[in-house]
């Protein structure tokens, strides 16, 4: 596994090695040892969502006692995944790193605590996986929208082809959130 920093302080892009042959294809896609080795632990949950072309999901956190790092990868389908450093203190505070992750490259991203986290899917039948640091706390969920213009984030499709749910629609703005990183 390559473990690639990004232009953000604790953001990581893991690639994976692959090894292809007429069968088919083996990825290790997590591995104790290396990632412990750089700073990432401490896994307690799994989750898998599935989305159609067009479905955004966030930008989310999770604070307080569960603060949540994410490991998260795409098993099928391509995703536009983006990470927004919201600790007060860093120098790259309100920053955005976007990458896309396919289940073709099986590239991972790291996000520790501290980050909004979302996703655009950009193809039907997507399952986008990801491995969390701390339980789903309902009393830490934490929230911005989408397309808050202090984030310029550019997104890769036509806003009116997004489907976003009700509660992600109602998100404040990154300057109206009571912040507790």
């Amino acid at each position: 596994m390559n473990f690639v920093p990004t232009p953000i302080p604790g953001l990581v892009v893991i690639e994976p090695q692959i090894w292809k042959d007429e069968r088919g294809f083996f990825i290790e896609t997590y591995n104790e040892k290396p990632f412990s080795t750089h700073g990432i632990s401490g896994f307690v949950q799994d989750n898998l969502s599935y989305s159609h072309r067009g479905v955004l999901r966030g930008m989310h956190a999770q604070a307080g006692d569960n603060a949540q790092g994410k490991l998260v990868r795409v098993l099928r389908g391509r995703v536009f995944d983006v990470a927004v450093d919201i600790r007060k203190s860093s120098s790259t505070y309100g920053k955005h790193f976007s990458i896309i992750l396919d289940g073709e490259n099986a590239k991972s991203l790291w996000i520790p605590p501290g980050f909004l986290h979302g996703f655009l899917a950009l193809e039907d039948d997507t399952l986008f996986a990801y491995k969390v640091t701390g339980f789903y706390d309902k009393s830490g969920e934490l929230g911005v929208r989408w397309d808050d213009p202090e984030l310029a984030i550019e997104w890769p499709l036509r806003h009116d082809e997004f489907i976003i749910s009700a509660k992600d629609r109602q998100l404040p703005l990154l300057k109206e959130i009571s912040n507790p990183f």
